[in-house]
């Protein structure tokens, strides 16, 4: 079997999925952590990123060039827009990733990439802007797995950022502009990487915080991330039972 590889930006949100991890051992990738083995009897690997867009694209394009996965999950803790309903504690899983900071910022406005005409991808004649879909066979699996469980998972467009927003005033603004659901730093980087090798690829993340002005005494960063782990460790069990 192909390995599913896992990614995330950090350890606590790879934490319970490196401890779950049979048989292997750590893996060398260029100075980051990560791990090889195998997840609910199917081969997996497991990379920590490091923060933000470079370090994930990075970090992809080398696994993707090493290693010829089954699946792609980019995983971690995501901010939520208020009135997306998503609360602390929820899973969300991004339909398509939207690079929310790429574009020309006009007298009249923002813009995307298609004011200037060039594409952030392109690739066997079709080209993407500031938007990447997900795997439709990965988002249909993993919302299947979560109705026989009986956990609610929200589907909806992510949103990309390399500046976080920490106030209700610029999280409200990317709701109206996007229309995404819930906001991180590194998945738009991975589904590029992703169209561009070709991967199959599904990002699945933990809310920890709603998208407002920034108060920490809010946020609940390891529910989030425990649960986003949770889930993918029941998501690739039930890929081992169906093959």
């Amino acid at each position: 079997m192909k390995p599913v590889i896992v990614t995330a930006a950090t350890h606590r949100e790879l934490s319970l999925l490196i401890r779950a991890l049979e048989g292997g051992g750590r893996l060398h990738l260029q100075g980051r952590e990560g791990y090889r083995g195998e997840l609910a009897g199917w081969p997996a690997i497991l990379a920590v990123t490091g923060i933000g867009k470079v370090n994930t694209a990075a970090a992809v394009t080398s696994l993707l060039e090493r290693f010829e996965p089954e699946l792609l999950i980019n995983t971690g803790c995501a901010g939520a827009y208020r009135g997306s309903g998503l609360a602390v504690g929820d899973l969300a899983m991004a339909t398509a990733e939207l690079f929310g900071d790429e574009g020309v910022l006009a007298p009249d406005g923002w813009h995307s990439l298609e004011l200037i005409g060039i594409p952030a991808l392109e690739r066997n004649g079709e080209r993407w802007f500031n938007a990447f879909p997900l795997t439709r066979w990965a988002l249909d699996k993993a919302s299947h797995v979560a109705d026989g469980a009986g956990l609610a998972l929200r589907r909806g467009p992510f949103i990309t950022v390399s500046t976080a927003s920490g106030t209700a005033e610029r999280g409200d603004e990317l709701l109206r502009r996007f229309g995404g659901i819930c906001e991180n730093m590194e998945g738009g980087a991975a589904a590029q990487v992703a169209l561009l090798y070709g991967a199959d690829c599904l990002e699945l993340r933990g809310v920890s915080n709603l998208v407002e002005d920034r108060d920490l005494s809010r946020w609940d960063i390891p529910l989030a991330a425990e649960r986003a782990q949770a889930f993918i460790m029941r998501f690739i069990g039930a890929l081992c039972r169906a093959e």
